[in-house]
């Protein structure tokens, strides 16, 4: 007798491919008019399903999974990013987490770079003056931005796609600096001719442009703050491709207002897509819908180890991708 496909309940809509896939090998519900699922319809969906595939629009905390049903066993994550996911007390309940790691590096550190060469050359301000009709053509003294190359770019957390970063910022002739909780092996530093500072305080000081590429957890919540963020150069750059909790909003555009920072590029907000309407009215800021990984060939990728990671488990093994205690 052929054994029971897993019941898979997924939260928003996936590349076809990879909901064609998920047909095939499981007894899946889909979401086809892509939206985020309301709290109810995320318990109610947990309530009958053996697998949850969320998304990073899924806010599954404690409560939520109090109401699970006693067949859900595995959250497959579809992103890398766990920190909507009450990982703690799903484990406590016997429901194991998986993400998808390691497919998102080379997109999301294209989209970092993008905006570190973006902002400090206006191009945001010169691609809208063209959409309103109003450039006049050329001026020796227009939109005037500042040279990358010999410009120090620090790195807050030197991950996978931190690593990305410095390898394509020493291409453009920025000098890499990083801060890392620890300190990377001295041949991985000098591959990347990076230079680490176990005082982030003391870099910030020293950098032309910020690139935030850490997790969101309790140790980074606003860990740049008002204070941190004034020791910065009054013509320094922020880019945050990571998470926007990591970064005190209202203190940054307060700054970005008083001309305390030259500016920002940003994919990633304190209160996700609930943008603070201060930030758009800001020149010198480079807004971007969250799209750091948005690649045919990433969202692809993610979905691959999805399903992979449902398969094992189902099987009896252990996911490859598995959230455990450590990474938390």
């Amino acid at each position: 007798m052929p054994t029971p496909r897993p019941r898979v309940v997924v939260t928003r809509r996936l590349p076809a491919p990879v909901e064609s896939r998920l047909r095939e090998l499981f007894d899946v519900t889909l979401n086809a008019e892509d939206r985020p699922m309301t709290g109810e319809e995320l318990a109610q969906a947990m309530a009958g399903a053996e697998v949850l595939v969320p998304t990073i629009t899924d806010r599954i905390d404690a409560n939520l999974l109090a109401r699970a049903g006693p067949d859900l066993r595995l959250i497959a994550n579809y992103g890398a990013g766990f920190d909507h996911i009450d990982v703690a007390s799903a484990l406590s309940r016997g429901i194991v987490v998986t993400n998808t790691p390691g497919v998102l590096a080379e997109d999301t550190a294209d989209m970092a770079m993008a905006l570190i060469l973006a902002v400090p050359r206006r191009l945001p301000e010169g691609a809208a003056m063209i959409q309103r009709g109003e450039w006049q053509g050329w001026s020796p003294t227009a939109l005037m931005g500042h040279r990358i190359a010999g410009k120090q770019l620090g790195i807050l957390g030197l991950g996978r796609i931190g690593r990305a970063i410095a390898r394509r910022a020493r291409t453009f002739g920025l000098t890499v600096h990083y801060h890392n909780r620890r300190r990377l092996h001295p041949d991985t530093e000098a591959e990347l001719g990076a230079t680490w500072w176990e005082s982030l305080d003391q870099m910030l000081a020293r950098i032309d442009i910020l690139s935030i590429n850490v997790p969101h957890t309790p140790s980074t919540f606003h860990l740049m703050n008002a204070r941190r963020l004034k020791l910065m150069k009054p013509s320094a750059y922020i880019v945050n491709t990571a998470r926007g909790e990591v970064i005190d909003e209202n203190a940054m555009v307060r700054m970005l207002r008083a001309g305390e920072l030259g500016g920002a590029g940003l994919d990633v907000y304190e209160h996700g897509h609930d943008i603070n309407p201060l930030l758009r009215d800001l020149p010198n800021v480079m807004l971007l819908p969250h799209m750091g990984s948005a690649t045919f060939e990433g969202r692809m990728e993610m979905g691959e180890k999805v399903i992979i990671n449902i398969k094992t488990f189902a099987d009896g093994h252990r996911p490859p991708d598995q959230v455990v205690p450590a990474m938390l």
